[in-house]
């Protein structure tokens, strides 16, 4: 009986994206009629948001992958990154880019490092864990003026998301603190690529080459967002994503919370933006709770954000664990911080 169970359930491990994709593709078609309106959306949502956002700040960082500002910032702020993040001082570049243009740049960076043999492969997956991040042209700009229609919103949610990002970097610095490669051996030299310093003589090519690489990137971002804002369409036009919410009602009245946050935290879990976008519409007098939510939810950066970044690293030797156990203490964090500036300081009460 029960190796005939255990055959089940080897069948089912073996075909279960076979039997996922097929369900998918049926689904297109079946919910047709409320499928291509959110594929617009989701179209219009990166051609109108994400483009113009984060496009510029790939080709930035792909340009100044090309000078010496690795080794630049690597010489000023070694003395921090080493203590704090355990990472040495060219790990800052991520850090910083990760937090001034968004999603997956921290990423890329990190992956960048560890092909280009600039950091080990300890101190990427460190560097993972915590440097990317989302921007502050869609935490105050988008969640912020546009969602909440408060400035000062968003400013506490871009303070709480950086003290909850230096908080995870902090306790990821002891990730394989053990472990060999923590002694800052790196690859051996003869495998390792080399970025062309950009002159003047090759300033057309490496320009090109930046364009084409940051065009890679922000397709691929893409595909992603028409994927899951067709994902999420499905999902509430089966009635499954209100399906799911019903076994989590329990647990919100227990704690007094209004469970139309449920469906909205579900959809911000697959992808940020809409989740975000479906917490902020929600009308209660405690809007604070809000705000909360969104900061658990800008944290963790959501399913669509985890398989950008998995589609990034499994081109390297890089570990994604780090990055998932991290993004999870992120949302706790900021969500943590978020609370408490709400509560110590009147200012930052939105409550009416």
């Amino acid at each position: 009986m029960f190796s005939k169970f255990n055959f089940y359930v080897i069948k089912l491990k073996k075909n279960l994206f076979l039997f996922l994709f097929t369900t998918f593709a049926i689904s297109l078609l079946v919910f047709s009629k409320n499928n291509l309106p959110a594929v617009k959306s989701g179209l219009l949502l990166w051609a109108s948001s994400v483009v113009p956002s984060l496009f510029p700040f790939f080709v930035a960082t792909e340009l100044l992958m090309h000078t010496n500002i690795i080794n630049f910032l690597g010489i000023i702020l070694n003395k921090w990154m080493k203590p704090l993040f355990n990472i040495r001082g060219e790990g800052s570049f991520a850090l910083v880019m990760g937090l001034i243009s968004g999603y997956p740049i921290g990423a890329k960076i990190a992956c960048n490092f560890r092909e280009n043999n600039i950091c080990s492969k300890v101190e990427c997956e460190r560097l993972l864990s915590f440097t990317n991040n989302s921007g502050p042209l869609f935490i105050i700009g988008t969640v912020g003026i546009s969602m909440f229609g408060n400035s000062t919103i968003g400013a506490l949610l871009f303070i709480t998301h950086i003290l909850a990002c230096f908080t995870v970097g902090f306790i990821f610095r002891y990730w394989k603190f053990k472990d060999e490669e923590n002694k800052y051996d790196l690859k051996n030299k003869n495998t390792s690529k080399s970025s062309t310093t950009v002159s003047v003589h090759n300033l057309g090519e490496v320009l090109a080459e930046s364009i084409t690489s940051a065009t890679s990137t922000i397709l691929l971002i893409g595909g992603f967002v028409v994927l899951f804002s067709s994902i999420i369409s499905i999902l509430k036009a089966s009635g499954i994503l209100n399906s799911i919410s019903l076994l989590f009602v329990p647990l919100f009245n227990s704690l007094n919370l209004d469970t139309s946050f449920i469906p909205a935290i579900l959809t911000g879990i697959l992808e940020i933006t809409n989740g975000i976008e479906l917490i902020s519409n929600i009308a209660i007098k405690n809007i604070s709770i809000n705000v909360i939510i969104s900061a658990f939810i800008l944290g963790c950066g959501g399913l669509s954000i985890f398989l950008q970044v998995l589609s990034i690293t499994s081109k390297t030797d890089l570990s994604i664990k780090p990055y998932l156990y991290g993004k999870i203490l992120h949302g706790l964090f900021a969500a943590l911080y978020t609370f408490i500036a709400i509560s110590v300081i009147p200012f930052f009460n939105f409550n009416l």
